[in-house]
């Protein structure tokens, strides 16, 4: 039995990649692992004091996106789901979790271009530092 990891948000992209992510996970006999990274504020780039939230109200909200996605697609039973919420930039996460894993999957949201040059992408990201083999679901294009 393996491990596949998928990173997701709240994007129709990333429910794309967990779908995808569920039917690899069955058919491997594999553990899924659905991984959420929520940002931290960088409070140098603040001019003034302002109130924001804790590293648990952070932690909360994300788990609640989490939770919301895996309601959204169906999983079943037959797929040991392990749910993992942590702080960090997504490819970072991403990458450190998918250590020892069989197969990272993520959604690209066609973002790439001179866009994509200047800023990077999460999947591109995690293509170039990933561990571990990597599925890089493309939007669907109709």
């Amino acid at each position: 039995m393996g491990r596949i990891v998928v990173g997701i948000d709240a994007s129709k992209d990333s429910h794309r990649a967990l779908r995808w992510a569920v039917e690899e996970a069955r058919l491997r006999d594999a553990d899924l692992e659905v991984v959420h990274a929520y940002p931290t504020p960088d409070l140098t780039a603040l001019p003034m004091v302002v109130t924001l939230p804790s590293d648990e109200e952070l932690r909360v909200a994300a788990t609640s996106i989490l939770d919301e996605v895996l309601a959204e697609v169906e999983v079943g039973e037959d797929v040991r789901v392990i749910k993992t919420v942590q702080a960090g930039g997504a490819a970072s996460v991403l990458t450190q979790v998918a250590e020892g894993a069989d197969l990272l999957v993520v959604g690209a949201r066609g973002l790439g271009g001179f866009r994509g040059l200047l800023m990077g992408s999460v999947s591109q990201q995690s293509v170039t530092h990933s561990p571990c083999p990597v599925v890089v679901l493309t939007p669907d294009r109709r």
